[in-house]
């Protein structure tokens, strides 16, 4: 019993030892109160203290504080941002104001606190506090350590030694400003189990090793720069279980090779520069539970072998290089859950999925599926969607758009899809065959199936749908009047696409319920009649472009009700409006697009457009539109295009056009009736790349300063990785375009528009020479000048344009040979020299000579492609001369010989005779002699 009792005690005291407390029944040790006391002082911005941070008063009672009930000293303290449930973990966290961070310059009381253990701090501000790892180092006892979003922005790369053995959990994330590679010894932790270093600046290269993470469990470290390989010793940690590594710029391939890491249950490589294949090691993960490797560049295919990741719930491989057919094992994988393959170059048919009525069913539980997330949209897939796609219950999320699919949908295909909320399956050539009276199993959100054959009668069963958001139904082949009932379902939609379709009638006033947010209202290429319909005040985006809605704007612009409109984009082109502009566009400051192309409005531009200072687009094309150049867009200074051609626009271009517009990309002005000289200023518009002035009478010279232009210098305008000029909220929807006449065609450029580059200012009456400064802009594709009266050569350097696709010079007066740096133009296949004073030979090249021989007519120029006497007046060229007309722009070198032989004879003779008086001597002696033999010989009179 004696032992029984001893070793009760023993127990007990180990218990009580092991034990933390919230609530210390002892006192708190003097100096750590003191300690805890100066950090009081310390702190900044103290309005919430709570009241139990009395001075004098137990700390052991302070809300963020723990003591060991037995020894009495702090080994818990907890400071921070974020407030947990008072009833969960009461004390253990206290709230600071969201605005006003807390600031401790400061830790020099920190030892003061020996036995912590658990120091966590959550958004304090320690930027002030540049010794804090020397200060922490100091603490022996250190269990957990959390900085997390403390403004750190130095950490020592290395430590003489540092007192972090007992160190098991280190986090440091969200320190945005520590900009330096990870130091070595964060990597030398033999006990370390959690390793955070989220969003912390960090660069690169990871350490070669070695390394000592013997214990590691888990390893984040994603949002840092890091821009380097993959380390070899990463997938060596026997014990990793989590490794997140998104976002950081790793680039190369992923290890083919690993050792025995498999332990592993979450992998997270997201949004990086991988170009490896998937590793086969990586498929004997039998625990993986979520794997992200989207947002890379990997390829090859998808084993067989993924059937043994046996636990993956979530496998994220968007936005790869993959390609191959969908391994159909992977419906075997019971517990999946979310499944995202789309943006890829999967080909094949997609039934191969779905090849056993089982897949995608658990195991032991034939007729439940996990799957939720179903996403292969943009990928090469073929084929008619399987029936069994409807046997999956849990489905909620599904998208097969921009497939190849073909074939009937019907009824079958949703049986036991009651969850489905997002339906995504839009350009696919997919016939949606359902009764009149089909009422869904379904109550989705968002339902896309744009491009399906679903007409010619409008679609009765989305009537059911009583919590539709989004609703795509274009290019449907559906006629006739769009129901009433639609119309006032729309009022609760926020993005509604029924373009190109065959709808007639009147649009009805789009009312939208405020709580829907900003609707996107898309009704283009039908066949809408009457006026343009009032909108809600919160409608964000219009699109009424090619219908035949008549009369004018007044009642669309002006019966505005009080207060402006959100709307940012309206496309009316394409219709039948006519009449004044109205002066009524102070109400609808937002517009960032307006289009009316192709309508019949006339009269000049209203003065209440200088309101719309965040327009970025606007188009006017093909109207009856007069007057100078509209002085209202002096304020919109963010365009990026301006087009208003083919109106009646008259007089000088004003000089600040090319000082407003820091970011004009597109200025086409052409068949309008501008007149006047160029103005210089035209060459500050840095960033443009689509210059067309073409079909007016401008006089004077070509701005000689035109070698400015720096986006044609460059090929494109300075921009974002995306080479789209996306305005819409939805990516896509609309993007920025330009009609651009080049090559003898007219084009419409768009998804390429930021790679173009254009300068037409053809039929006019510039005069003078074409300035050299044009040479410099290297980047540009498209160059016409013709019909014009233009003098001189053209520029040698010409050939320094090495990615001119079209050069058109013809109906000028230009003379002198086709330099022959045009041969170097590899990428020309378009050029008209015709009808100038141009001569001698055509430069021989690939290019020139494929061009058709009319693109030579009209000048004295002789060889491939012309014939022998394809001369300007038929005749034979005069070869003789024409070369003496080139001569006179080459050096004769005839002329500078003689000069030469001269000098040298000349200074030969007379320099050794004034030299060498022996021979100057001897050789004025042989003249005197030589006279007086000729006086001899002559008769005496």
């Amino acid at each position: 019993m004696k032992v029984l009792a001893i070793t009760l005690w023993v127990l007990l005291f180990f218990i009580l030892k092991n034990t933390k407390f919230v609530v210390c029944v002892g006192i708190c040790r003097e100096n750590e109160q003191r300690a805890l006391e100066t950090l009081k002082k310390e702190i900044h911005n103290l309005s919430d203290i709570p009241s139990s941070w009395i001075v004098g008063k137990d700390c052991c009672v302070w809300e963020g504080v723990v003591c060991n009930n037995l020894t009495r000293h702090v080994i818990e303290l907890h400071l921070g941002y974020v407030t947990r449930h008072e009833e969960i973990e009461r004390g253990m966290f206290y709230y600071w104001n969201e605005y006003t961070y807390p600031r401790i310059n400061s830790l020099e009381w920190l030892p003061s606190l020996s036995s912590l253990e658990n120091l966590e701090m959550e958004s304090v501000d320690l930027s002030k506090a540049n010794e804090w790892l020397q200060v922490i180092n100091m603490l022996p006892s250190l269990v957990d350590l959390r900085l997390y979003n403390c403004s750190l922005h130095h950490i020592t790369p290395l430590l003489d030694y540092h007192n972090f053995s007992s160190l098991k959990s280190l986090d440091l994330s969200e320190n945005l400003n520590l900009n330096s590679s990870v130091p070595k010894w964060v990597f030398n932790l033999p006990n370390l189990v959690s390793l955070d270093l989220n969003y912390c600046n960090f660069t690169g290269p990871f350490p070669d090793g070695p390394v000592n993470l013997s214990s590691l469990t888990t390893f984040k470290a994603s949002g840092n720069p890091f821009n380097c390989r993959l380390p070899k010793w990463l997938f060596d940690l026997n014990n990793l279980e989590h490794l997140e590594l998104r976002y950081g710029g790793i680039e190369g391939a992923i290890q083919s090779k690993s050792g025995n890491i498999t332990k592993l249950k979450y992998l997270d490589l997201f949004l990086n520069n991988l170009n490896s294949t998937i590793p086969n090691w990586l498929y004997q993960c039998k625990d993986l539970e979520s794997l992200f490797l989207g947002r890379n560049r990997l390829e090859g295919t998808v084993s067989s072998l993924i059937s043994n990741l046996s636990s993956i719930i979530r496998i994220d491989l968007f936005d790869n290089m993959l390609s191959g057919k969908l391994p159909n094992v992977i419906g075997k994988l019971g517990k999946l859950g979310d499944l995202d393959l789309s943006n890829n170059l999967f080909e094949g048919d997609i039934s191969e999925l779905f090849n056993v009525r089982s897949n995608f069913l658990s195991v032991g539980l034939r007729n439940t599926s996990f799957l939720s997330t179903l996403s292969l949209h943009n990928n090469k897939l073929t084929g008619a969607l399987p029936e069994s796609v409807g046997q999956l219950s849990m489905l909620e999320d599904f998208t097969i758009s921009n497939n190849r699919l073909e074939g009937a949908v019907t009824e079958s295909h949703f049986s036991k899809l009651t969850h489905l909320w997002y339906f995504y399956a839009s350009r696919n050539n997919l016939t949606l065959k359902v009764s009149r009276n089909w009422i869904p199993s379904f109550q989705a959100t968002i339902i896309k199936i744009g491009g399906w054959n679903i007409g010619p009668l409008f679609p009765m069963w989305l009537r059911t749908q009583k919590k539709i958001s989004e609703v795509d139904i274009s290019n449907c082949g559906i006629q006739g009047e769009v129901p009433t009932w639609f119309w006032k379902l729309s009022s609760q939609i926020d993005f509604l696409n029924i373009s190109h379709n065959q709808f007639v009638g009147e649009v009805p006033i789009i009312s939208i319920d405020e709580q829907s947010g900003f609707p996107l209202m898309y009704l283009a290429s039908n066949n809408f009649s009457g006026q343009i319909p009032l909108i809600s005040s919160n409608v964000r985006e219009l699109d009424l472009s090619n219908n035949s809605l008549s009369k004018g704007l007044s009642n669309f612009l002006c019966e505005a009700k009080n207060g402006s409109y959100e709307l940012k984009i309206l496309n009316l082109g394409g219709n039948d409006l006519s009449e004044e502009i109205p002066d009524c566009w102070m109400n609808w400051p937002e517009l960032t697009v307006v289009i009316l192309r192709d309508n019949n409005l006339i009269g000049s531009l209203p003065r209440s457009m200088e309101v719309l200072s965040s327009l970025l687009s606007l188009d006017l094309r093909r109207n009856r539109l007069n007057g100078p150049f509209p002085s209202s867009l002096e304020n919109c200074t963010k365009l990026h295009k301006i087009d208003l051609a083919e109106n009646e626009f008259i007089g000088k271009l004003p000089s600040w056009l090319g000082m407003r517009f820091p970011t004009l990309i597109v200025l086409i002005l052409r068949s309008n009736k501008f007149d006047g000289e160029l103005p210089q200023e035209l060459c500050h518009l840095k960033d443009l790349q689509i210059l067309d002035l073409a079909n007016n009478t401008f006089v004077g010279i070509i701005p000689r300063c035109i070698g400015n232009l720096s986006a044609m210098v460059k090929g494109k305008k300075e921009m974002e990785d995306d080479v789209e000029i996306n305005y819409s909220f939805y990516y896509g929807t609309l993007i920025e375009s330009a009609m651009v006449t080049t090559k003898g065609n007219m084009y419409q450029y768009d998804t390429i528009l930021a790679l173009f580059t254009s300068m037409d200012m053809s039929s006019n009456n510039l005069s003078g020479d074409i300035p050299i400064s044009v040479t410099r802009l290297v980047g540009l594709r498209s160059f016409n000048l013709s019909k014009n009266n233009l003098t001189g050569k053209i520029p040698n350097d010409i050939g320094d344009m090495k990615v001119l696709e079209s050069v058109d010079l013809s109906e000028n007066q230009l003379y002198g040979q086709i330099p022959q740096s045009f041969s170097s133009l590899s990428t020309l296949s378009y050029l008209n020299l015709s009808d100038n004073y141009l001569s001698g030979m055509i430069p021989l090249s690939t290019q020139l000579q494929s061009f058709d021989p009319t693109s030579f007519q009209g000048n004295k120029l002789y060889g491939l492609p012309l014939l022998v006497n394809c001369s300007s007046d038929g005749n034979i060229p005069n070869h003789k001369h024409e070369d003496e007309e080139s001569d006179k722009d080459e050096v004769d070198w005839f002329y500078i010989s003689m000069a030469i032989g001269f000098a040298l004879s000349f200074w030969g003779v007379c320099g050794s005779l004034l030299f060498k008086r022996s021979w100057r001597h001897a050789y004025f002696r042989f003249l005197d002699r030589s006279w007086e033999m000729l006086l001899a010989k002559l008769p005496v009179c």
